[in-house]
């Protein structure tokens, strides 16, 4: 059904949402829609550094240790 819109319709559409709610309504909401959307990308990469520190802190060292190292702990 949504399939064959259109041009024309969507346009219709865009007239009768102006109409019924106002150019200032609208430029608001999409003002929000943008803070959202913003707030949802740093969200995101704030998730990833996180994950990737966590990852970074578990990694551990697994290289044998030499002979002066193994004397080094011991003193």
């Amino acid at each position: 059904m949504l399939n064959n819109i259109g041009l024309p319709g969507l346009l219709l559409i865009a007239v009768v949402v102006l109409v019924l709610f106002g150019r200032g309504k609208i430029s608001s909401l999409m003002g929000e829609v943008g803070k959202g959307i913003t707030s949802f990308k740093k969200g995101v990469s704030e998730g990833s550094k996180e994950l990737e520190d966590e990852t970074v802190d578990t990694a551990r060292d697994v290289t044998p240790e030499t002979e002066s190292e193994k004397d080094k702990d011991k003193v």
